[in-house]
C-alpha cells in the first residue's frame, strides 16, 4: 500500500471540496472495496476523505410518500429497518445475500452502489484491463470468462457489476442525490448511474470529479410481491452469476409482472421496461426473450442464456405459491 495522507471533514461540502483540491484524492466511508484495491495498488490514491462523521446515516421518510436513504446507512441497517423490510421487500433480501455479516455491519449505502467489478483481470495487476489501465487491452475477452457479461458489453470490456444492491434499487426506480464541490446539489436517476463499458470502461458512473452521493430515495411503495433470486457458485459470500428482482402484483387472479431486473448479466443492473408491460403476464420464456435480446455471450458464457430463463421461471412460480396462500 502507498503512502497517503488523511482529513476527516465536517460537512459534505467541505469534503466535496476536499476531493478536488487534492488530485488523486478519494472518498472512504466504509472502506470494504477500496481499503482491498488499495492493498494490491489498483487503487492508489493520494488523500483518503474520510466521511464517516458528515452525518447521512438516517433512514428519513420523503414528502412524496417514500424513503431517503442517507449515503453512511449501513447495509445491515438497511435490511433489518422494519420500513425496508416490510415496503421494499426485495431490497432487504437484496442486501442480505450479499457479502458476510461482517462485511455488511461496515459496508454503506453509497459504497455498494460504487463498488468496483470483481472480474479477476482487474485485480491481476499483470493482465491487461481496459477498466484498470485504459487502452491496455481486456484479457477477459479471450480468457476465462464465464462469469462475465452477456449484455452490453463491448469490445473494450465485458465485466459485470458486482451489486445485489443496485439490482434491487433498479427495480424500485431509486434516485441518488449528491452533491458537487461547488455545492450544487442533484438527483440522478439510478438507471443512469451506471455507464456502459463502450470504448471508455474505466468512466464507471456518471458522476463528476469531487461529486458526493448523500442519500438514496425510494419513491412511494408499489406494493405488490417481492422477491429477490440469486443464482451463484458457492451458497454464500458469493457474487451473483444470475440475480432477478421481481416485483408482481395480482389482477383479475393473474399475475403480473411490475417491475423485473437482473445482476450478474451487465456493466450495470439490467432493467428491460418493455418485458415488463408489453409481454406482462406471459410466461417466463417470453419475458426471457425481451430481456435477452441483443445479448452476445461468450462461448464460456453462454450457459447464462438458460440459467436466465430457468431462474426467471423458478422466481415467478415463487412468486405464484406465494399469491395462492
Amino acid at each position: 500500500m502507498k503512502a497517503f495522507t488523511y482529513e476527516r471533514p465536517a460537512s459534505a461540502a467541505e469534503a466535496a471540496a476536499a476531493a478536488v483540491r487534492i488530485p488523486g484524492a478519494k472518498f472512504i466511508a466504509g472502506g470494504t472495496n477500496l481499503l482491498d484495491l488499495m492493498k494490491l495498488q489498483i487503487e492508489t490514491p493520494t488523500h483518503l476523505v474520510d466521511v464517516n462523521s458528515i452525518g447521512f446515516d438516517r433512514i428519513e421518510p420523503t414528502d412524496q410518500g417514500g424513503l431517503r436513504i442517507g449515503a453512511l446507512v449501513r447495509n445491515t441497517d438497511l435490511a433489518a429497518d422494519p420500513r425496508i423490510r416490510r415496503d421494499y421487500g426485495v431490497l432487504s433480501r437484496a442486501i442480505v445475500s450479499g457479502a458476510s455479516g461482517q462485511l455488511r455491519n461496515k459496508a454503506t449505502t453509497a459504497g455498494n452502489l460504487l463498488q468496483r467489478t470483481r472480474c479477476p483481470y482487474f485485480y491481476d495487476t499483470d493482465m491487461a484491463c481496459n477498466k484498470r489501465t485504459p487502452g491496455s487491452g481486456c484479457a477477459a475477452i479471450g480468457g476465462l470468462n464465464a462469469n462475465h457479461a452477456i449484455l452490453g458489453a463491448s469490445e473494450a470490456c465485458i465485466a459485470t457489476h458486482p451489486s445485489d444492491m443496485a439490482v434491487a434499487m433498479r427495480a424500485l426506480d431509486a434516485s441518488v442525490e449528491t452533491v458537487a464541490p461547488s455545492g450544487a446539489s442533484r438527483s440522478i436517476p439510478i438507471a443512469d448511474l451506471h455507464c456502459l463499458p463502450g470504448n471508455t470502461p474505466h468512466v464507471e458512473t456518471v458522476l463528476e470529479p469531487g461529486e458526493l452521493i448523500t442519500a438514496v430515495t425510494l419513491p412511494k411503495p408499489r406494493g405488490g410481491l417481492q422477491l429477490y433470486r440469486k443464482v451463484r457458485e458457492r451458497a454464500s459470500y458469493a457474487f451473483a452469476t444470475v440475480s432477478v428482482a421481481l416485483i408482481a402484483k395480482i389482477e383479475e387472479g393473474r399475475l403480473t409482472v411490475d417491475r423485473l431486473a437482473f445482476g450478474g448479466l451487465a456493466h450495470k443492473p439490467w432493467r428491460v421496461e418493455q418485458a415488463e408491460h408489453a409481454v406482462a403476464g406471459a410466461v417466463a420464456d417470453s419475458i426471457a426473450d425481451v430481456v435477452l435480446s441483443g445479448a452476445r455471450p461468450t462461448e464460456q458464457n453462454s450457459y447464462k442464456l438458460p440459467l436466465v430463463r430457468r431462474t426467471l421461471a423458478a422466481t415467478l412460480e415463487h412468486a405464484r405459491a406465494g399469491a395462492s396462500r
